[in-house]
């Protein structure tokens, strides 16, 4: 109930806004004189200029983030940012946003560019991490929500450039740095767990040779705490349960559940590089680097209770006080309940790496341009996990109720060491993954006098990528005894059970398993990981023409583009596959398609001022397959029976990239600098959506029901999407918006309800209220979004329900002197929770706290 006012208290910004204007215009002059009238246009203020300024001249419908200053866009991250604009917003991870959603569509239908290249992705499918662009790297975004020929295939819910600086568009020398002190409220309540963090970055830039050639350099460093308390429902027994209290109807038991916390460091760090050269008027050659690194150390603690199932009905005798709604014991107090307690340690290395060089020449009337380019990402992951089951059963009570408050109690002292059998060792996928990602872009363009046609484009873009997984699992049993004297208790606030834990976690273990517990070489890969190990290689061209319009009609002018590009695709799936259970071999297909993409985009002006405008966008957009979808790898089970089809589960090389017509209207009204009322609506049509179910399909000759991922038949998305912002001329500003987005597509889990399509938030707000005058700045921003599906994990098809959050952040500057500026923000203002439901089962919950974080910096501006 609390979300729900919430969103409706920001949708009424909508219904009076210009209200609002002519109040707060008549309050500034009643109050500010003349003289005091003249502002300085710096800052937020700047930023917001200068965002509209691009969007009003742009022949597409989009989003703009603009840099403040040198090294200064208004978040920590890109992300942070590209969750506060219209239609958009983020999942969180490790309490940051990442990943981003668009529109009511997931990261499955956003193509990330940077300077308008493709770029390799750490995760599995194509999804981008944004948060791994820090602000110091970037002078800002353009987010495409239509299509254009020009623009790289592959966003239907929209396409997110990243631009980096460019050191000649600035005057001279310039220079700055940002130092942090963060601080992490949660690890007040975690012992062991790091409570503060150093943040730094910086960038120079500067030109030498009358100007002729510029440099930029750009730095960031994060130690940020990994710290979280965690409780998760395992589900339910929904087949081979019992019935407890005698009614005759089958109630449904858990299978279990757990609770967890995370106290470690995940440690960010990027540089960039640029040099652009300009030899003459008619040329400029540009050569970029960008390398950025997380590396995670997350020590963490879990108990994982068990036996509780009821299987067959099995434990009817020992369960009691039972609160059961809808079929699903929600409640009770079981005997002889098991007990794991876990000490854990996750490790992750990413890595990106991106490059290119890129030419611009004028020749005659000609404008040329050739980019050649090059991107690399690899994440190396592990979970080591310490492993101790209880050696007696216990009375276990649980209350999983929905309501975001779980409580259980596991009826034993679970910080007692004695209470437990000697540990195994689990070193759970020991994985590696790499992407390879090369390019070469030609484009050409001159005007004409063609009818509406004022200038020609044509372009061509051949690319060539390669992305593999492989992983190693085993467990190990101790050659020598861990002496309690090694443990200790860890009690946490909020969570009623005492973990236990190792005082040296590495050491002891390397001491117990032997000094190589840790190394996967020369370890035998179980099936299972030669079953999980792929290759997808992807070979793409593409050829595009487009015609840039300006005319008039109907005594309305005009401008937009219209174009066509035709993009074809060679893609092979390497995998193993294993029959019956047997060894596994090599298994590899192949498949290509060629797609047409037509796109028609049109600005009319309702004035002569052109301040009001009419957007229009027609086209035709696809989305290819994620790559971990397309392996071969398969398991097939053979029945004896010749007319019996084949069954099991697999990839499948054989997807093609999902499909949408697609339909934007917008008005817009650019009614002072800085300011904008808009409305706008699209509509979808989503053709060969990809979702996992039990296909019919033909293995060596034979009929075939096979689990995997298909092309299916999709449906619709639509929406609408209103926006009002005004920089006042009192120094307040206001941007707010609200999205309301409506879908019929459908995922293909849970089997009897299925979940709407991955991202769709029917309702998505936000307001961001700022102050800037006399070198003192104030921005608080709201954001709110509506429960939306999400697939948290690495695992395709591993869909849950995020419920609804409302994220509320706060950041205070002043300018001590001319150069140096003192900065203080909270996150997470009031302590949202992230909480999933799986299976459409209000009680089958995850509950996660992340807590408040606090960062207090100096920044220095040379």
């Amino acid at each position: 109930m609390k979300h729900k006012k919430i969103s409706w208290l920001i949708a009424t910004l909508f219904t009076s806004p210009l209200l609002a204007q002519q109040a707060l215009a008549q309050e500034a002059s009643s109050t500010v004189s003349t003289e005091t009238q003249q502002v300085n246009v710096t800052g937020i203020r700047a930023s917001v200029r200068n965002a509209l300024a691009i969007k009003e001249a742009s022949n597409s419908i989009v989003e703009v983030i603009s840099s403040e200053d040198i090294g200064k866009l208004p978040d920590t991250t890109i992300a942070e940012s590209l969750a506060r604009l219209p239609g958009m917003s983020s999942g969180l991870d490790r309490g940051n946003a990442s990943q981003i959603v668009a529109r009511g569509m997931g990261p499955r239908f956003i193509g990330a560019t940077l300077n308008g290249r493709e770029l390799a992705s750490s995760e599995p499918n194509r999804a981008v991490r944004f948060e791994q662009f820090p602000s110091e790297s970037l002078s800002g975004a353009t987010i495409y929500k239509t299509q254009s020929a020009e623009v790289v295939e592959g966003g239907i819910a929209t396409t997110i450039d990243l631009q980096t600086v460019s050191p000649l568009k600035y005057s001279g020398r310039q220079a700055s740095l940002k130092a942090d002190a963060l601080y992490y409220e949660i690890g007040r309540d975690v012992p062991g767990a790091s409570k503060t963090a150093p943040r730094l970055g910086g960038i120079y830039i500067d030109q030498f040779d009358d100007r002729k050639l510029g440099v930029a350099l750009a730095f960031s460093y994060q130690d940020q705490p990994s710290v979280q308390k965690n409780v998760k429902h395992w589900g339910f027994n929904e087949d081979h349960s019992g019935d407890l209290n005698g009614d005759g109807k089958v109630d449904k038991t858990p299978w279990g559940w757990g609770d967890s916390i995370k106290r470690g460091k995940d440690k960010r760090s990027s540089v960039l590089g640029k040099v652009e050269w300009k030899p003459s008027s008619d040329a400029i050659i540009t050569g970029d680097a960008y390398y950025a690194q997380a590396k995670i150390r997350e020590p963490g603690l879990e108990h994982w209770s068990g036996d509780v199932g009821n299987w067959d009905g099995w434990q009817k005798s020992a369960y009691s006080n039972l609160d059961i709604r809808n079929g699903y014991v929600v409640g009770a107090t079981v005997t002889g309940v098991g007990l794991t307690t876990n000490d854990t340690l996750w490790t992750q290395d990413m890595d990106t790496f991106a490059t290119g060089v890129n030419g611009k020449f004028n020749v005659g009337d000609w404008k040329l341009e050739a980019d050649l380019s090059t991107s690399r990402a690899g994440r190396d992951s592990a979970w080591y996990d310490l492993r101790q089951s209880s050696r007696n059963g216990a009375t276990v009570s649980y209350a999983f109720s929905g309501n975001e408050k779980p409580s259980f109690s596991f009826g034993q002292d679970t910080g007692n060491p004695a209470n437990f059998w000697p540990a195994t060792l689990y070193v759970d996928t020991d994985g590696h993954l790499r992407d390879s990602l090369d390019a070469l872009h030609l484009n050409a363009s001159r005007g004409v006098e063609w009818g509406p046609v004022s200038r020609l484009k044509l372009g061509a873009r051949v690319t060539d990528r390669q992305k593999d997984y492989h992983q190693t699992t085993w467990n190990m049993q101790p050659v020598s005894a861990i002496a309690d004297s090694e443990y200790e208790s860890v009690k946490v606030d909020g969570l009623s059970a005492p973990y236990l834990a190792l005082k040296d976690f590495m050491g002891s273990t390397l001491k117990a398993f032997g000094a190589k517990a840790y190394d996967p070489a020369g370890r035998t890969q179980t099936q299972n990981d030669l079953l999980s190990g792929w290759k997808v290689k992807e070979r793409s061209s593409s050829l595009y023409a487009q015609g840039e319009l300006d005319g008039t009609l109907g005594g309305l002018s005009y401008r937009g583009n219209a174009g066509l590009r035709v993009v074809h695709t060679t893609q092979t799936g390497e995998g193993m596959q294993t029959l019956n259970g047997a060894a596994p071999t090599p298994v590899s297909e192949s498949a290509s398609y060629t797609e047409v993409l037509p796109s028609l985009n049109l600005i009319f002006n309702l004035d002569e001022k052109q301040e009001r405008q009419l957007r229009f966008s027609v086209a035709r957009a696809m989305s290819r397959a994620p790559l971990d979808e397309m392996r071969a790898s398969r398991t097939i089970y053979i029945d004896p029976n010749p007319t019996m089809p084949l069954t099991g589960s697999a990839g499948n090389p054989g997807l093609k990239p999902m499909m949408a017509n697609q339909l934007d209207l917008a008005y817009q009204w650019y009614f002072g600098k800085g300011s904008l009322l808009s409305a706008g609506a699209f509509y979808k049509k989503v053709t060969r959506y990809i979702g996992i179910t039990s296909d019919t399909t033909t293995i060596d000759g034979r009929k075939a029901v096979i689990t995997r991922s298909v092309n299916g038949e999709g449906g619709n998305v639509d929406g609408v999407e209103l926006v009002y912002q005004h920089s006042f001329d009192n120094g307040f500003g206001i941007f707010s918006n609200y999205a309301y987005t409506h879908s019929d597509i459908k995922e293909s889990f849970p089997a009897n309800n299925p979940f709407p399509i991955e991202g769709l938030m029917k309702h998505n707000a936000g307001v961001t209220l700022w102050y800037e005058r006399d070198g003192f700045e104030a921005r608080t921003s709201v954001n709110y979004h509506s429960k939306f599906v999400r697939n948290p994990t690495w695992a395709a098809g591993q869909l849950i329900e995020n419920g609804a959050e409302t994220y509320v952040t706060l950041n205070l500057a002043k300018q001590l002197t001319k150069e140096l500026q003192l900065r203080f923000g909270i996150d997470n203002l009031t302590n949202q929770k992230v909480v999933y439901t799986s299976a459409n089962v209000p009680q089958q919950q995850e509950v996660t706290e992340f807590g408040r974080r606090y960062n207090l910096g100096l920044s220095y501006k040379f």
